[in-house]
């Protein structure tokens, strides 16, 4: 007997079911393979999630010091400056009787070469240089000065390395300065050219020495030949401490335990002294002033915990003036005993009287550490040029070395998000300057240019991308007809496939030297195309009625082609006539001096050109789709109550269609950010802050593909350029879970219709 399926289909039962497990199993096979795709792609975003953290957390770790060694066998009392080389091996101590000494930084225990010095008079004064040149100078009672260099050649022995210190006068006598006068304060620089010592003596007098270096034709010795000797303007006050800049034009005096009187060593003796101000307040005093890396900035540390930052900086009528720029406090009032500053950073270890230190770093205006390490005055601070080992002296005991672990001091919230105060900038300012070629040079890791540049350049190309795309999309998808769609829907999607490097390429160095050329002609492109288009409007709805039904529903569009190439040839060609009519022949020297609006050859408009042009498939597609998506019942009946096509197209198609319209902005959008070979090639790649369209930017993803080869790999810059990739990811997932919600809420409340 025939089963119901054998008389409906004609096919067995049997048969039938077996069908019907091959498509469940289908059906399990398909919803798990989809189910593992979404897993696999939530995966690989996770993981580049959590590698670019990897890669950025090490930049907020923060510091740490481990004891390494008791240096029982230093005997050094009184030294007035101690430091260690590189390799941690070998120290220098100058004690204020014997001059310098060295010694073995793991034991403490003096080093038999070279011999101790013997001096004819006691010594007085001591000074230091740069830590690059490794050289300081020692003054003395009977007003004569010794400068020094010391030197260490390191040797490989099986496994262990061998370092053996140098010590070289610069001359085989002291040189006398102030014959008869015994030298109370010094400061000296050395440069390629020659010596500048400041002397002062009892008498209270400032003495200015310089020697010229002349090398010997035969040795190749290089001597000192004195210049000259001149008495400077009388201080103010009791001078406690002379400091004397690096480029040899500053001269710091501190006075009466808080003042700071400043010299400009340029000026003639007569205007040299520039000023006298309280680097604190009356109450509190100056116990110690240490100059930063560089030579430049000042740390004034008082007798309340606090060391403030100064360095010499331009009011707005161009007077130079020293300005206070930050203050660090280590403990709120126990007086600063000691400064070291760091050899390669601009980063400062200070030791006060109840035994505390701390770890600081001025760029980021951070307390990087702070650690009690006894209960007695700090005496004194050695630090290699590494920072990765220092030595603390406390009064009435054996100094203690520490391994200290601070990878990237110059990091902080306030650095890469914040104005920064740099040196030798006149203010607070957002700056990018991830290298230089003076290693003294302020890192500047702010990301506020770049998060700026990219957002900018965003701007602009959506700017021309948009209402270019969505209008496209409109009018394609509801009113050109299915003829001519079907030719400019796919050679608007075939855009998409041109290569970036290609745009970009074409922009650089065809679009921008044509726009700067001709200015005035694409100026004229932006008024006359709109104006002529809206006049063959309004001239085509004036025709008899027979007359525009030659032309076919739809393809009306096909007519503005030649009206926009016409617009574009009458623009270039009226280019130059233009300039010399209203702009005296020149546009661009009209707006950058005239106007004051700064003009590059490659800035923002150009990368908005591109960019929009590579932009606008992406939301044109999507957008597109969309629109035409839209059941052509809800049209039809909308047109069908007495609705007017434009009023059917804003009150049915629109609302219906924004979920797709809103997501190609978004995705637009999120193209626009992380689009990086056109904004390479067709910008200046300058990291400034300025909506001025015809000025250059620097965007994230631009600052990754060129410094990302040149960086150093572990590097405070290569991990923040991962931070810079870990911005533009947060960023991408914000815009479009953003995006994906509201795409959700506009479904809900359109989907009824």
């Amino acid at each position: 007997m025939a089963t119901s399926s054998e008389v409906l289909f004609g096919v067995s039962e049997k048969i039938l079911a077996r069908n019907r497990r091959r498509r469940r199993l289908k059906d399990q096979i398909a919803a798990r393979t989809i189910s593992l795709g979404g897993i696999s792609v939530i995966g690989a975003v996770s993981l580049i999630f959590f590698y670019l953290l990897y890669e950025v957390m090490p930049l907020f770790v923060p510091a740490s010091i481990e004891q390494r060694a008791v240096l029982n066998q230093f005997s050094l009392s009184g030294a007035l400056h101690v430091e260690v080389e590189e390799q941690s091996r070998v120290g220098l101590a100058i004690d204020g009787q014997r001059g310098p000494l060295f010694f073995d930084a793991r034991t403490g225990a003096a080093l038999a070469e070279p011999a101790p010095l013997t001096f004819a008079a006691p010594i007085t004064a001591f000074a230091k240089d740069a830590p690059s040149t490794r050289a300081f100078a020692l003054g003395f009672a009977d007003g004569s000065v010794q400068l020094f260099k010391h030197d260490y050649h390191v040797a490989l022995e099986g496994k262990d390395k061998i370092v053996t210190p140098r010590l070289k006068a610069a001359s085989d006598e002291p040189i006398p300065v102030l014959p008869g006068k015994a030298i109370r304060q010094l400061a000296f620089r050395e440069s390629d050219d020659g010596i500048k010592l400041i002397v002062l003596d009892d008498d209270g007098r400032l003495y200015l020495k310089e020697f010229e270096k002349v090398t010997s034709f035969l040795s190749d010795e290089v001597e000192l030949s004195e210049l000259d000797t001149r008495e400077l303007p009388t201080p103010s006050g009791n001078v406690n401490q002379i400091l004397l800049s690096l480029d040899q034009r500053w001269l710091f005096l501190v006075e009466d335990q808080h003042k700071i009187e400043t010299y400009d060593m340029r000026k003639p003796a007569a205007k040299m002294r520039l000023s006298l101000l309280d680097a604190v307040a009356q109450d509190v005093n100056i116990t110690r002033v240490e100059f930063l890396l560089g030579g430049f900035s000042l740390l004034v540390g008082d007798d309340q915990g606090h060391i403030s930052q100064w360095f010499m900086a331009r009011d707005e009528k161009g007077n130079d003036y020293l300005a206070q720029v930050r203050t660090l406090t280590l403990e709120p009032g126990v007086a600063i005993t000691t400064i070291q500053a760091e050899h390669r950073r601009k980063g400062f270890i200070a030791g006060d009287a109840q035994g505390n230190i701390g770890i600081y770093n001025t760029t980021a205006e951070r307390e990087v550490m702070t650690e009690s390490i006894g209960s007695a005055p700090v005496e004194w601070i050695a630090m290699t040029p590494r920072a990765d080992m220092v030595a603390f002296k406390l009064r009435d005991a054996v100094p203690v070395s520490y391994s200290v672990h601070n990878e990237h001091p110059e990091v902080s919230l306030s650095s890469l998000w914040k104005e920064v105060w740099y040196e030798r900038y006149q203010e607070p300012d957002y700056v990018w300057q991830s290298s230089s070629a003076n290693n003294d040079n302020e890192p500047k890791f702010s990301l506020m240019p770049l998060t700026f540049g990219t957002l900018k350049a965003a701007f602009y190309a959506m700017l021309v991308a948009v209402p270019l795309a969505i209008c496209g999309a409109i009018f394609a998808a509801y009113f050109m007809a299915p003829g001519l769609r079907t030719y400019v829907k796919p050679t608007i999607e075939l855009m998409e496939a041109l290569p970036t490097v290609i745009l970009g390429f074409l922009a650089g160095l065809w679009l921008a030297p044509l726009m700067e050329a001709n200015l005035a002609g694409v100026t004229a492109i932006l008024v006359l195309t709109p104006t002529l288009i809206l006049l063959t409007a309004i001239g085509w709805s004036r025709l008899p009625l027979n007359i525009r039904l030659l032309v076919p529903t739809g393809w009306v569009p096909v007519l503005l082609v030649p009206v926009v190439v016409f617009s574009g040839a009458v623009s270039m060609s009226l280019s130059e006539p233009l300039e010399l009519w209203l702009f005296n022949g020149d546009m661009r020297h009209w707006l950058t001096h005239d106007m004051g609006i700064d003009f590059d050859q490659r800035n923002s408009m150009v990368v908005g050109l591109a960019m929009g042009f590579a932009v606008i498939p992406t939301i044109f597609s999507i957008a597109e789709d969309a629109i035409f998506a839209v059941p052509k019942s809800l049209t039809q009946g909308s047109l069908a109550l007495g609705a007017t096509p434009w009023q059917t197209l804003v009150r049915v198609v629109l609302p219906t269609a924004s979920p797709g319209i809103f997501s190609a902005l978004m995705m637009g959008l999120g193209r626009a950010v992380g689009e990086t070979m056109i904004v390479l090639m067709a910008t200046g790649n300058t990291p400034i802050m300025d909506m001025n369209i015809f000025e250059g930017l620097r965007t994230l993803s631009a600052n990754i593909a060129v410094e990302m080869p040149e960086a150093e790999v572990g590097s405070s810059h290569f991990r923040i350029l991962f931070l810079s990739g870990l911005v533009l990811f947060i960023f991408t997932f914000i815009v479009n879970t953003t995006a994906e919600s509201v795409r959700q809420r506009l479904r809900a409340k359109y989907g009824s219709l």
